[in-house]
């Protein structure tokens, strides 16, 4: 797991400030992926643990959007070029440079988890070990809102992503994973985005069972 970690790491480094000038406004144009985020907080509410980690969470546009929505959220990201960002644009809010597979979280201590195109670069055979550990963090009755590249088929597909080698999932496959995490996949959301390569934007939305 280690090399791809390090090079998906050094090339998100090598981005940060053009990553964040394209991304950190981009929901504002996408208003499924909003709902779903707003939807995630608000159950996340419900559970009366608001504690919630943005994993992935790059120059923290999401971690202070979830902010925004109620929940004690902080953002743990692989890159420290991306944690310095988030650090500067959200000084008031946690941040941390962290591996997705050794989360620095006591066991079942967040309400809930975002995993926003976090996942995409972890190669499929590894992906169990993170999703695993994303249950290890949750409390009971605590959620996960997976968001990825959805495809047809029954397979992943790697593509060449703009920052580094990427993953697309089917739906069902990716459901069955958190299903076989401890995960109970109970919505999900899949919508054309006319993307040039043809892929679906997609999020499920799980309860640790």
């Amino acid at each position: 797991m280690a090399n791809h970690q390090d090079d998906t790491r050094t090339a998100y480094d090598g981005v940060v400030e053009l990553y964040a000038s394209l991304f950190a406004n981009r929901l504002e144009t996408q208003p499924f992926s909003r709902a779903m985020i707003g939807t995630f907080a608000e159950l996340v509410r419900a559970t009366g643990n608001p504690r919630a980690a943005d994993v992935g969470c790059g120059p923290g546009h999401l971690t202070a959007m979830l902010h925004e929505l109620g929940l004690d959220a902080f953002g743990l990201d692989l890159a420290p070029g991306m944690v310095v960002h988030a650090r500067q644009a959200h000084p008031a809010l946690r941040f941390q440079e962290a591996r997705m597979e050794s989360l620095p979280i006591e066991d079942g201590a967040l309400g809930g988890v975002l995993a926003h195109y976090s996942m995409i670069h972890t190669p499929p055979g590894e992906l169990p070990e993170l999703l695993s550990e994303q249950v290890r963090v949750l409390a009971p009755d605590g959620l996960l809102l997976v968001s990825f590249f959805g495809t047809d088929g029954q397979e992943p597909v790697r593509f060449n992503h703009k920052v580094a080698p990427a993953y697309s999932w089917p739906a069902d496959s990716l459901a069955e994973l958190l299903a076989d995490a401890g995960l109970d996949p109970f919505a999900r959301l899949l919508h054309d985005p006319a993307s040039e390569r043809g892929f679906l934007d997609a999020h499920l939305l799980a309860r640790r069972s």
